[in-house]
């Protein structure tokens, strides 16, 4: 029997949709294994994110909140989610993979002495022992994997569990109380850069539209891309080519070392189809390509695929989206 611990991801006072996802995975093991989760809320003036956190078929909605809190600086927060967790005896601990996460949950881990995976796809049981799945080499293996420890932690892909349909009964709220002196000061908040975002974020949105190297400048990239975005209702991204030429900025890269992403709709403008790149979208409902070179390995993996050149059939696209 399993007591998962959900942390909860939020933005400007909404949660953040990999938080179903996140939950999805709790639920999925209880079914499993039988047990329950409880999804917690930290930050500062987080009630109304609570109060939505209450649909997602947690036993108990956790809210830490606390002056302490408004910005999340990793090793409070790691402080706080260990004691909880010890405190809760949660057996698992889980977030969806994040920056959030990914700076969070390896220093939870550390503080609980757990082990800790990654990016997991799948999980089953087998002999009451929970079996993770995750991919490795850009996709090319996956490897399944068992931790051992009476305490486990792990960050799950958003695009793997998809959020199911709220519950009708909100979950019963609990105040867990925070004592700001006992928080490590060792990280100091100096400010926060963040761009006002006109379009959906790639890793939420159904519909991505992303450029690649047959792109040449940035307002090539923004009127060919953005504008297809745009006519479409999705999201922009990019391929690692065009963040190293300086055209797109890190933000936008979907790949290995970019974003993940898996919309219903993937539409890849001037993008020869490198591993890499194709680690990030593969999970792509319908992926659809447009390239001049018939050849590109883009065109494999592809369920359309139009081989013109991108500076005449991206144009002619829009105009006929946009009439």
């Amino acid at each position: 029997m399993q007591h998962i611990l959900v942390i909860a991801e939020h933005a400007h006072g909404v949660l953040k949709p990999a938080t179903g996802s996140a939950a999805a995975f709790a639920r999925k093991v209880c079914a499993e294994t039988g047990g329950a989760f409880d999804l917690l809320v930290l930050g500062a003036d987080v009630h109304p994110v609570a109060v939505a956190a209450t649909r997602y078929g947690a036993a108990q909605v956790l809210v830490a909140d606390s002056p302490a809190l408004a910005e999340p600086l990793a090793d409070r927060y790691a402080h706080l989610v260990a004691e909880i967790a010890r405190t809760r005896e949660a057996t698992l601990v889980v977030a969806a993979a994040s920056t959030f996460s990914k700076d969070l949950l390896p220093r939870v881990a550390g503080l609980l002495d757990a082990g800790m995976v990654s990016d997991v796809i799948g999980v089953q049981t087998e002999g009451g022992a929970l079996l993770f799945r995750r991919p490795m080499f850009a996709g090319n293996i996956v490897a399944t994997v068992r931790l051992s420890g009476a305490v486990k932690v792990a960050t799950v892909r958003g695009a793997a569990f998809a959020p199911g349909p709220t519950q009708e009964d909100p979950s019963a709220l609990t105040v867990v109380p925070v004592n700001p002196d006992a928080l490590p000061s060792l990280s100091t908040f100096i400010g926060r850069e963040e761009k006002a975002a006109s379009r959906p974020d790639p890793t939420e949105a159904r519909i991505v539209v992303s450029g690649g190297r047959a792109i040449r400048s940035s307002e090539d990239f923004e009127r060919l891309v953005g504008g297809l975005a745009d006519a479409l209702g999705g999201a922009v991204g990019s391929s690692r080519a065009l963040v190293d030429a300086g055209i797109t900025p890190n933000s936008l890269q979907i790949g290995q070392t970019g974003k993940v992403v898996a919309p219903d709709l993937y539409l890849a403008v001037g993008i020869s189809g490198a591993i890499q790149h194709l680690a990030g979208m593969k999970d792509t409902k319908v992926i659809a390509a447009i390239n001049k070179d018939g050849d590109a390995p883009i065109f494999e993996v592809a369920d359309y695929g139009l081989v013109a050149d991108i500076y005449e059939a991206v144009p002619e696209m829009i105009a006929k989206l946009k009439s």
